[in-house]
């Protein structure tokens, strides 16, 4: 009899939620998660297609252990207009939108002409204030940018949690924007 035999990329989701966790502590290892946008860029740039996605992607270990392994998800079809195009696209669009406001935010600190704001934006609209943890130590947009993309990393996972309790475990990744990205990369590159 063969032993399932487990490997690295199996506990990848044990470095989503120690990220999140990390960043109540201390929100500059909020960078950290720069690394969830480049390496599945990377990949599908060279050739990987949707290989994170599929194979390396914490959050969607994450959602498919707590929908599946703790039974939290009704297990649902996802509706139809989730899948489409257009709202896949439009949530890239939406989501990349929420991003550059973010990167537009860091500039105005790091122009001096805003000051830091310490709080947490949950879902583009909540905030939370953050102003336990001590920044002092890197410059103000270093700590800007941290607040920013920790609240969009935040707001994706609410969303991709809510979705796998809805539907199926891992609904939020047939339209989280990192997984469009590389299925529109890997489609441009392979169109010869």
């Amino acid at each position: 009899m063969k032993k399932n035999k487990r490997k690295f990329k199996d506990y990848m989701w044990i470095l989503s939620l120690t990220y999140l966790f990390l960043g109540i502590f201390n929100i500059l290892f909020a960078w950290l998660g720069l690394l969830c946008f480049l390496i599945p860029l990377i990949i599908s740039i060279a050739g990987g297609g949707k290989t994170y996605c599929n194979t390396y992607c914490g959050r969607g270990q994450l959602l498919n252990l707590m929908g599946s392994k703790l039974n939290l998800s009704r297990n649902k079809n996802i509706p139809v207009f989730l899948r489409s195009k257009w709202f896949r696209y439009g949530f890239l669009t939406f989501f990349m939108s929420m991003f550059f406001i973010m990167l537009f935010n860091t500039y105005l600190v790091f122009s001096g002409a805003s000051e830091l704001k310490e709080v947490i934006q949950i879902l583009w609209s909540f905030k939370l204030p953050w102003n336990w943890v001590n920044t002092s130590m890197v410059s103000s947009w270093v700590a800007q940018f941290a607040f920013g993309f920790y609240s969009i990393m935040v707001t994706s996972t609410i969303l991709g949690v809510v979705t796998m309790i809805l539907y199926k475990p891992r609904s939020w990744c047939v339209y989280c924007p990192m997984g469009t990205m590389t299925q529109l990369i890997s489609q441009a590159k392979y169109k010869s």
